[in-house]
């Protein structure tokens, strides 16, 4: 491993374009490999902490040809290697493995293109999601994915997840942004997919791409669409005795024909743990949930929509309506709400969220199970959740190093996949499968449809060198190419 790291590490630090390289060349003390433990624990886990594991080397590259280089040194010695970005993910997609590489793309972060006529940017991977909105918001446009970690992860990741973000009822997920894609294959070999104008004819291989999770290869650049700013925007914090009465109203917004831009649901366990954060918003302490209702487009439109809002949250109940004022109220509403999983460290040393998806209209049975499983289990459990989309997020608080704890939070999480796949849902909405529910994935695909995911990323990746481990409830391919892969499954269960 040592004579493969010497190699990686010319790769990148003996490069004789360097200067050339879109940001110049690297910058004083950053290096081209991590190898010592010390400097490989924080790439043990992305943001999901529940299965930790160290890889061998951490590589840092600048170019898509030294992405490929990479790639193929690794392919060489049969070494497994993992795409990372920011580490933001919630399911594992960017956990390594015993003896693989990491390949930290942070430092591939010029904006290369920004086109205001066409709308368009072309970005590397390690653009910060937030950085491109700004980057756009002097020509009057922005880029519409807003994770709530938007300040933090990377367009990469984004594509990698399909990450979605509050937004997303009324502009989609990253996939319906991402015009085309540079992908670097796992034999080294670079492709470009898509095309600019979204027309691209044939297979629709840009699609197959985002959400894979690192599995098929390595973005190196993402061809985005961006959207004008909307001339105007409303933003409503409606205040319920309870989420049941929050997820109500929010029917009812969507059955009256409304599409508003976002529909957020915060109970009174996350606003507690928010107000007593740095996030802190003036969220009233007594709610049982608040709603967070935004309206945007055409300014002389939005009066009325938000009139109709409001009456509809006070047929569900609602006890108070208060509309932001200006853009710094506003951003206050969203702070709550963005920073409500960063609040979550003051419960616990731990957090495990999940994000299934369930029908709209079974919100209130559903949210009233998820509850019912967390207390029967004895756990600190809250909800904040994209629920004009359905998509939940029960956020289990816990200690890892308290085994009993830690086995009811797993037994737990089963059983409130297992109630939203019954409602008709899914298991994930926008985090992604990774190796977290890798196990849970036949919840929802029957052995044909698994078959036919496994050929698919067979032609891609047949050495299942590239991530391995992640999305497929098994990584037999993997393991029968590679001896060095085998007993993964341990890893990740251990």
């Amino acid at each position: 491993m040592a004579k493969l790291r010497e190699r990686l590490e010319r790769i990148v630090s003996e490069d004789p374009r360097a200067a050339d390289l879109p940001g110049g060349p690297a910058g004083p003390g950053e290096k081209a490999c991590l190898w010592r433990p010390e400097e490989l624990f924080v790439y043990e886990c992305d943001a999901l902490t529940l299965t930790p594991s160290r890889p061998e080397i951490v590589v840092f590259p600048r170019s898509t040809e030294q992405v490929s280089r990479i790639v193929r040194e690794c392919r060489t010695d049969g070494v497994p290697f993992v795409p990372r970005g920011a580490g933001t993910g919630l399911s594992g997609g960017a956990h390594a493995m015993p003896g693989s590489v990491v390949i930290e793309l942070s430092r591939m972060r010029s904006i290369l293109e920004l086109d205001p006529h066409d709308r368009i940017a072309v970005v590397q991977p390690g653009v910060v999601n937030a950085e491109l909105s700004r980057a756009a918001a002097p020509h009057g446009l922005f880029y519409a994915p807003d994770p709530s970690s938007q300040q933090a992860c990377t367009i990469g990741g984004n594509v990698a997840e399909n990450a979605g973000g509050p937004h997303t009822l009324k502009h989609g997920t990253t996939t319906n942004h991402v015009l085309a894609l540079e992908l670097v294959l796992p034999d080294g070999e670079v492709l470009r997919l898509g095309h600019r104008s979204a027309m691209a004819p044939g297979y629709d291989l840009v699609g197959v791409v985002v959400g894979s999770e690192g599995t098929l290869g390595i973005v190196t650049e993402v061809t985005v669409r961006l959207e004008p700013l909307p001339e105007g925007v409303e933003t409503l914090l409606v205040i319920f005795a309870d989420v049941v009465s929050a997820c109500r109203a929010v029917g009812a917004i969507i059955r009256s024909g409304l599409v508003p831009s976002a529909l957020e649901i915060v109970d009174q366990r996350t606003i507690a743990a928010v107000e007593d954060s740095v996030y802190a918003a003036g969220l009233p302490r007594d709610a049982g949930a608040v709603l967070i209702a935004e309206l945007d487009g055409v300014a002389r439109a939005l009066p009325s929509q938000v009139e109709r809002v409001r009456g509809l949250c006070a047929d569900a109940g609602a006890q108070e309506v208060r509309i932001a004022e200006d853009d710094s109220q506003r951003a206050l509403f969203w702070r709550a709400r963005k920073g409500a999983f960063g609040a979550m460290g003051r419960l616990a040393p731990d957090l495990y969220v999940h994000d299934a998806v369930v029908p709209r209209v079974a919100l209130p049975e559903i949210l009233a199970q998820v509850c019912e499983i967390g207390d029967r289990y004895r756990l600190k459990l809250s909800n904040v959740f994209h629920a004009g989309d359905g998509n939940l997020h029960p956020n289990i608080s816990f200690d890892r190093r308290d085994a009993d704890e830690l086995e009811r939070v797993m037994a737990a999480g089963r059983e409130i996949l297992e109630v939203c796949v019954a409602a008709g849902g899914v298991i994930t909405g926008e985090h992604g499968v990774g190796n977290e529910k890798r196990e849970f994935i036949h919840l929802v695909f029957d052995e044909a449809d698994l078959a036919a995911m496994e050929k698919l990323r067979d032609a891609f990746n047949p050495d299942g060198l590239c991530n391995p481990g992640k999305i497929l409830p098994t990584p037999r391919a993997c393991a029968e190419a590679n001896p060095k892969t085998r007993g993964y499954d341990e890893v990740l269960q251990g």
